[in-house]
């Protein structure tokens, strides 16, 4: 029998559970149209890769990953992109995102699609395939699974499959584990084998009997060890670290990451996308959303990713006074700017609210040191200190007091008397945090870049000095050649030795004037008196030449 432990704190908040898990999972209809978000994701927004008037079919990619940390997005139907713009998106600051409006042809048509036999692919292909796939965790954290699986350091010994669900309200992992438990074992083992795990934890509330069963039978059928185990209903036992603590002993302390103690948690969910990627290539186009509060008919619905708020709580039959909508639970749910958002891979419940069942919260009132708290607080820290600091604006204290190991779990509000909304001053003080440092590091970017500017303009203004001053080196030194050699005494042509090279120049000259006085000319004989008159005065014009060439060389006379 499996030991199980305790984390610190939690409580038992009403479930309200059973009102979506009295029919099986149902298929949402295809809706008018689909808005599809490119961001999605932990990490960069994906890359579109359609335009407005393009065709597209069921899974094919219209976003790839961008760099590092990212995620794939797809066509979740085939249809006609019909727009690529700024859209409001399921966010709590109600901003719009980029996002491709896609209406439906009807066809539902795929693209060419298949899996791969992952004992005999390599686990960087694997990890492509579910990078392409657009597998993100679905817990609600929904970072790239293909980074969760990249190995490490540190070896994995153990694997958690996180079933528990504690969160109120929310059923679809508990259904999904009901109606397709082998698809998450096989999950676990195409997970087990790509980070070389030896042991596959399963963890379920113990509320969830038929869940428990479900993936106990799965779990038998497979060859390798898996433990299914139920674990005590306690919020927020769901949480990974705390699931990981429950089941191991393990103490994931802050800052220190799960892998780092051989141990690495998966939802259920997410498990099953995986093995669907693997199995038959398909990428995550749709997910399990549960559709409850104030609707006539609570159920789990598989959704396609894109679809309206408002046409899911259609389909459950929302009631008239329902205010607002709530995506997730309501300890740790966002609430939705509008009902026209649309699905996105992080919603795994929609609570459709209203005053009867959320009714608005008592006026605050002075915190009175009841120290409850604390006691609740499954981080072990102390809430009403971190609540002081952040109303005064303290940070600096507030991260001293370890604010960010806060996982705003919401169960110190909850069990506040004096109607504190606790939860809302962390993030406050967590927000302003992020934002004094991402101004500080915009500021020492700036630093730098003037910094380094000023740097190099300094170094072209030294190399430029220090050329000129070669330049001007050289001339001086060549100046001063110039007048050495100026200034050398000239030697006579009788004292001037006379090298090899000007010995032979004068040879050559000497041996022709020699042949030159050995030539004969030619066609001198038998001339006649006229050409003989004539060479006559040629010869006595050149004797004149001479003469005259001769008495202006000579200087005059005094």
């Amino acid at each position: 029998m499996t030991t199980l432990f305790k984390f610190h704190g939690g409580v038992h908040p009403p479930t309200h559970k059973a009102e979506s898990t009295r029919t099986p999972i149902a298929q949402m209809p295809l809706p008018k149209k689909l808005v599809i978000p490119f961001h999605q994701h932990v990490g960069n927004i994906a890359k579109p890769q359609v335009r407005a008037g393009d065709h597209v079919l069921k899974g094919q990619i219209i976003g790839l990953p961008e760099d590092g940390i990212s995620s794939a997005v797809h066509a979740s139907t085939s249809g006609t992109i019909t727009e690529i713009g700024m859209q409001v998106v399921a966010h709590a600051s109600g901003l719009p995102d980029l996002c491709a409006t896609l209406v439906p042809d009807g066809k539902d048509e795929w693209i060419a699609h298949s899996g791969i036999d992952f004992r005999v692919a390599t686990h960087a292909d694997v990890r492509q395939m579910l990078r392409l796939a657009g597998v993100v965790g679905l817990g609600g954290a929904v970072f790239p699974s293909d980074l969760k699986l990249r190995p490490g350091t540190h070896k994995i010994d153990t694997l958690i499959l996180n079933g528990a669900e504690c969160e109120p309200y929310i059923t679809c992992d508990d259904m999904l584990m009901r109606e397709r438990a082998d698809e998450i074992i096989r999950g676990a083992e195409i997970m087990r084998w790509v980070l070389g795990a030896d042991t596959i934890l399963v963890g379920i509330e113990d509320n969830k009997p038929e869940a428990i069963a479900a993936m106990q039978v799965a779990a038998q059928t497979s060859s390798d060890n898996i433990q299914v185990i139920a674990v005590p209903t306690l919020y927020p036992g769901g949480g990974a670290k705390q699931l990981i603590r429950v089941l191991t002993g393990i103490e994931v302390a802050a800052g220190v990451r799960s892998t780092e103690k051989g141990v690495q948690c998966f939802n259920v969910a997410t498990a099953q996308s995986i093995y669907r990627a693997v199995q038959f290539g398909e990428p995550l186009v749709s997910r399990i959303v549960t559709v409850t509060g104030n609707v006539s008919d609570a159920q789990n619905l598989e959704v396609l990713i894109g679809t309206p708020v408002s046409d899911v709580v259609a389909y459950a039959g929302v009631l008239p006074d329902t205010d607002s909508y709530i995506m997730g639970g309501p300890m740790m749910g966002l609430p939705l700017p509008a009902a026209s958002v649309s699905i996105v891979k992080a919603a795994n419940c929609i609570i459709a609210s209203s005053p009867k069942l959320f009714p608005p919260a008592p006026p605050a009132m002075p915190c009175i040191r009841c120290t409850r708290c604390a006691e609740v607080c499954p981080a072990e820290l102390q809430p009403q200190d971190l609540y002081w600091f952040a109303k005064a604006r303290e940070f600096g204290k507030a991260q001293e007091f370890s604010l960010f190991d806060c996982i705003e779990c919401g169960a110190c509000s909850y069990v506040c008397p004096s109607h504190i909304p606790l939860v809302q001053y962390y993030r406050f003080a967590k927000s302003e945090i992020w934002a004094r440092e991402s101004e500080k590091n915009a500021s020492d970017a700036a630093r730098e870049r003037f910094e380094f500017r000023e740097h190099r303009i300094e170094r072209e203004k030294r190399e430029k000095a220090e050329k000129l001053a070669a330049k001007e080196q050289a001339a001086l030194a060549a100046k001063q050649e110039a007048a050495k050699i100026s200034a050398a005494p000239t030697e006579t042509p009788a004292s001037a030795p006379i090298d090899e090279k000007q010995a032979k120049i004068q040879a050559a000259i000497e041996h022709a004037k020699q042949q030159a006085a050995a030539i004969k000319p030619k066609n001198t004989e038998q001339l006649t008196p006229q050409q003989m008159a004539e060479i006559a005065d040629i010869e006595a014009r050149r004797a004149r030449i001479h003469e005259l060439a001769k008495s202006e060389a000579e200087p005059p006379r005094e």
